[in-house]
């Protein structure tokens, strides 16, 4: 995926079936990069070839890559455009600049101050902070790959190595991030499972990691690489939470008050993980229609990019999320493996129960 797409929300090889059916409903834009023209997938004209196609959420994202609206399906007269969204695509461009506040009021045109609350309010953070938040992401990611501590922090777009230091970025000294770090005791154990291999993670206040993989090695390293700053102990003891999240999917007992959760997220992200577990099972939510359950009806796209950043699975169940139009769109453990999961919760085959219906049972 390209950037625009960076937090899994499309499945590429679903989106491109979808096009090559002309679906009308597909929530979805796709540019054409050898002509420089984005399209609705349900648009007429000649179908491109693959290698020439990238996937967009919003007519924004694509107008911000460089890409002109098709005079034949006129999409970007589709999309009602929302301010903040706005403001999210043109921050998410510019995760090494400085972006002052009256810039943001003039691309939502809002004035700074309303810029300022109404994105606090959506996302839970301010502007500068999910800047910064997007910032140290890259830094995560060039300090897992190695290299210096200093090349990882210019490529990572911060000013200077005093920047890249402030503990508000890593929670940590970027050093000691590098080497693992030895902040928080995080006790984990592995378990396989019908759908593959679990990793669970817990600190003292509750369960932080629930992970899945294709082997215990797999699994176990998404919880080192999500918190590498972390001291992990093994502890066998907690399998009763692996079987309390498998009987979730399988019977649909829930894992009760036994089972507290360590959930760190922005105020919004976790206002979308508590709708995901009001969810009933076997019953999906699309991203829109959970947009408009929590009141937001504008924020599909921050509900996505919430899901996307769920960090327990099975328990939270982002995986009762589709797309509008019943697709399985992205999961962040697999498609395939969000398809075996709706299947044991429901009993029934997905490519019958998603073609068009939310209800799964």
């Amino acid at each position: 995926m390209n950037k625009a797409d960076s937090n899994a929300v499309l499945d590429e090889a679903t989106a491109w079936g979808q096009i090559l059916r002309r679906d009308k409903q597909a929530e979805f834009f796709y540019g054409v990069m050898t002509t420089g023209v984005f399209c609705r997938p349900g648009c007429k004209s000649r179908l491109p070839l693959r290698q020439n196609v990238r996937f967009f959420e919003t007519a924004a994202q694509a107008m911000a890559a460089g890409l002109r609206p098709c005079k034949r399906c006129a999409p970007a007269t589709t999309e009602v455009a929302d301010p903040l969204e706005q403001v999210l695509t043109y921050l998410e461009a510019r995760v090494d600049e400085p972006v002052r506040l009256e810039e943001l009021g003039r691309i939502a045109g809002l004035s700074p101050f309303t810029v300022q609350r109404q994105f606090r309010a959506r996302m839970g953070v301010s502007p500068l902070q999910y800047q910064r938040a997007l910032r140290a992401g890259k830094l995560r990611d060039a300090l897992r790959q190695g290299g210096s501590v200093t090349d990882a922090i210019y490529t990572a777009g911060f000013g200077s190595s005093s920047r890249g230091y402030e503990g508000a970025q890593l929670g940590m000294p970027p050093a000691r991030f590098a080497q693992g770090g030895k902040g928080e005791l995080i006790r984990l154990t592995t378990a396989n499972s019908q759908f593959g291999w679990l990793v669970v993670g817990a600190t003292e206040r509750g369960l932080c990691w629930l992970a899945l993989g294709k082997t215990s090695a797999e699994a176990e390293a998404s919880l080192s690489a999500e918190f590498a700053e972390a001291t992990l102990k093994r502890d066998e003891g907690l399998k009763t939470l692996v079987e309390a999240a498998l009987r979730e999917v399988e019977s649909g007992t829930p894992p009760g008050p036994e089972t507290p959760l360590d959930l760190r997220g922005t105020a919004f992200q976790l206002r979308v993980w508590q709708a995901l577990r009001r969810i009933p099972r076997g019953e999906t939510r699309s991203y829109s229609e959970l947009a408009r359950e929590l009141g937001e009806p504008k924020a599909t796209r921050a509900v996505a990019r919430a899901c996307a950043m769920n960090r327990v699975a099975l328990v939270v169940p982002c995986h009762r999320v589709v797309g509008a139009n019943g697709s399985l769109t992205g999961y962040r453990w697999g498609v395939e493996r969000k398809r075996r999961i709706l299947e044991a919760e429901c009993g029934k085959s997905m490519d019958s129960t998603l073609s068009g219906q939310r209800r799964l049972s």
